[in-house]
């Protein structure tokens, strides 16, 4: 099986919304004979319910389940357009993969397949024992009902939605760029493009570049003896006929069909490899906060404060990860990453253009900026100042009072209320 291929199967069982139903419903076709057969051999008689009284029982159960699972999946689809619609279609993936919509679904299909399976076998004798599971299962199913309508109802603030995206770009993050920043270490160089090299284009449909099997280039790289450069960047668009490698010659042509194998492609960018969508997310949640239409600049401030968790992150780790080499120090493999600069523009030129306007906003991005510039290594400090610079030249456009101006130029993490000490 090729990279792509165990790539394709991972992000199908990841994000595939009925494979835990259909697993349940499976799961019930060997379940039910087995508390059948368990029911014989010991005799249950613990509720002792008539065949009639178990018809009844078990009808209004079934019932029941059929509509938490058209709630659930109903509830799914309001999710995704109150999100669409006010934070950003972005989010929309991340809802299809929220797993304890999964789970609920899987186990209210199980309670209702399994009360079928038990009902169609009532005859002269009632199972007791696959009876009692059934109403067991559905009384479960009730309570698990209630803390799902209480879980879907925080899920949908937008401090939610901020904090799981947040999460899951600190995770990228770690992962991409595995080593802590050390200012004393001399940053890798980019090795000069060897003069003969083949170039590999994309052949097939048109996609952003979602990851690539970083271990399975470099092993392809050291058995032809060659190096590897892969062109486009992790969230780039790449159309058919665009340069995807650059392979240097060597003693052995690489095949250009089992490279291609090695990366992955898509209609939108995603962030198993790829940390800056994070701060898109992010960020186009706050510019449609700022938005006239909503006018919510204390979402921006919200968003501001995930942004500044990210930012403090990445800050401290090592971000040129685009050369790897084999254990003899050769390079096999080199792409592109993005910068400290690419961060810091991401997370604040937007906001800053849409938001220095409103007090809290710039407020909060004022304590934001100071706080990583006294928190981070010099070596990150100039695309701060440089974006504090920036936003001091907004503040005087947009604030024609002085007073307001002397307002805005104080840094507060609550945006308006909080302390304007340094933390």
């Amino acid at each position: 099986m090729s990279w792509l291929q165990r790539y394709r199967l991972r992000r199908f069982v990841r994000w595939s919304l009925w494979l835990l139903p259909g697993l349940a419903i499976v799961a019930v076709l060997i379940v039910a004979p087995l508390i059948r057969w368990l029911d014989r051999a010991t005799g249950w008689r613990w509720f002792g319910l008539t065949p009639d009284g178990a018809t009844s029982v078990l009808s209004a159960f079934t019932s029941s389940m059929l509509t938490f699972v058209i709630f659930v999946v109903s509830s799914m689809l309001i999710v995704v357009q109150l999100a669409s619609a006010q934070l950003t279609p972005r989010v929309i993936a991340v809802v299809f993969g929220d797993r304890k919509i999964k789970w609920v679904l899987g186990t209210f299909t199980f309670a209702y397949t399994y009360t079928i399976a038990v009902a169609g076998r009532i005859a002269d004798v009632t199972p007791q024992l696959s009876v009692a599971l059934a109403i067991t299962l559905n009384l479960a199913c009730i309570t698990l009902f209630f803390w799902f309508a209480q879980a879907l109802g925080y899920g949908l603030r937008p401090i939610a939605v901020l904090d799981r995206v947040a999460s899951a770009g600190l995770a990228v993050i770690a992962s991409v760029y595995a080593k802590r920043f050390d200012p004393e270490e001399r940053p890798q160089s980019r090795e000069a493009r060897s003069p003969g090299f083949d170039e590999i284009a994309h052949g097939g449909p048109a996609g952003v570049l979602l990851a690539f099997g970083q271990k399975e280039l470099v092993a392809r790289a050291e058995q032809a003896d060659v190096a590897i450069e892969l062109v486009p960047q992790v969230g780039d668009f790449v159309a058919r006929g665009e340069p995807l490698f650059r392979v240097s010659t060597g003693a052995k042509r690489l095949d250009a069909a089992s490279l291609r194998d090695c990366i992955a492609l898509g209609p939108e960018r995603t962030m198993e490899q790829d940390p800056l969508f994070a701060f898109r997310i992010i960020v186009d949640i706050a510019s449609k906060a700022l938005s006239p239409a909503i006018n919510d600049p204390t979402t921006a401030v919200l968003a501001l404060d995930q942004l500044h968790r990210l930012l403090r992150h990445v800050g401290k780790r090592r971000l040129d990860a685009g050369n790897v080499v084999d254990a003899r120090g050769q390079l096999r493999f080199s792409f592109r990453t993005p910068d400290w600069a690419d961060f810091v523009c991401l997370a604040v030129s937007e906001i800053r253009l849409y938001g220095a306007g409103s007090l809290q906003v710039a407020r909060r991005l004022r304590a934001m900026l100071e706080h990583l510039i006294r928190d981070l290594p010099e070596p990150r400090h100039a695309a701060l100042k440089q974006e504090l610079d920036l936003l001091d030249c907004a503040v005087r456009r947009l604030f024609p009072d002085e007073a307001d101006r002397a307002r805005a130029a104080i840094g507060d993490w609550q945006g308006i209320g909080g302390s304007t000490s340094s933390p």
